[in-house]
Formats: structure tokens, C-alpha cells, sequence
């Protein structure tokens, strides 16, 4: 569902699957090797805090590991999480990191300073 209730037209949804790849996938795995300031750099760490943010718990207990997590996702999960990972890559290091303990601590591991 868009923002107003809506359903997204599956070509839109497309979209929203493809940027949400392209963010996770390249574009910030690219700014972490680049700038060097950020406690992650691999596209599955990326993966893992957007979703689980989109949840505010681990993303685990949301929806099936067996199955590519993007595409469980509701309209609204995905733009959510498309919205975080635009958010991530805007950020400075000091809220990715704040966002990378926040999905630690979802899941129960121990939070590096």
C-alpha cells in the first residue's frame, strides 16, 4: 500500500524491490568501502539493519529465512525499507552505527561502543 492507502501497481513495486537492491547491494556496501567511517561493509549486514528497523525486532521472527526477504515484504514494508536505506546512506557514520547496535540489540548480541 502507498503512503495513502492505495495498492502500489506491481510495476512500481518492481521498482521499489530494485532500489532496495541497488542501496543494499551497491550503493552503500560502495560508500563503506569509500569513506572507510562505517562498522559494516557487507551487503547482508546493510540488509540485516534495514529489515530488521523495518520490524523494530529482528527480522527473523517476521518473516521466513528460507525465502529472499525483500519479496515477503508488504507494499508498505518495502517502502519502509526503502526509506531507511536512503536514510543509511545520507547518514553520517555516527547514526549507522546507532542503527547497527539498535539490530544488535534486537537480537540479543552483545553492542560494541
Amino acid at each position: 500500500m502507498s503512503a495513502d492507502g492505495e495498492p502500489i501497481p506491481s510495476n512500481d513495486r518492481y521498482a521499489l524491490q530494485a532500489r532496495y537492491l541497488e542501496l543494499t547491494r551497491e550503493l552503500l556496501p560502495a560508500r563503506a568501502a569509500r569513506d572507510g567511517d562505517l562498522p559494516i561493509r557487507f551487503d547482508h549486514c546493510f540488509m540485516r539493519i534495514v529489515l530488521d528497523h523495518v520490524f523494530e525486532d529482528s527480522w527473523y521472527r517476521h518473516l521466513d529465512r528460507k525465502l529472499r526477504a525483500y519479496k515477503q515484504l508488504t507494499d508498505a514494508q518495502l517502502t519502509r525499507a526503502v526509506d531507511i536505506a536512503e536514510r543509511m546512506l545520507a547518514a553520517d557514520a555516527e547514526t549507522v552505527h546507532a542503527m547497527n547496535n539498535a539490530s544488535l540489540r534486537w537480537r540479543g548480541k552483545r553492542v560494541r561502543a
